[in-house]
């Protein structure tokens, strides 16, 4: 295997470990800027405030895109490594 393939595989593993997370960390951004603009314009300083909104707003956008990461991974597996393996 050479330098190239290595850098290739590596940089769609990125891409798509990316693409897999794109949306937890985007609705968790959304979530906690809504409560932090919340929070400033109440004054309402409640730790609780902050964790639970952005917990249940991940578990929301997990079950609603777990098919999308899947078919990303899978989509990863079949196009890069097994296409590698069967190279060899």
């Amino acid at each position: 295997m050479t330098e190239p393939e290595i850098l290739d595989i590596l940089r769609a593993g990125l891409w798509a470990g990316f693409m897999i997370s794109l949306p937890i960390l985007s609705i968790t951004l959304v979530v906690g800027t809504a409560i932090g603009l919340f929070q400033a314009l109440t004054s309402v300083q409640e730790l609780t405030l902050t964790f639970v909104p952005k917990l249940g707003a991940i578990f929301i956008i997990f079950w609603l895109s777990v098919g999308f990461m899947g078919q990303t991974m899978v989509s990863f597996y079949q196009t890069q490594i097994i296409t590698l393996i069967e190279q060899r």
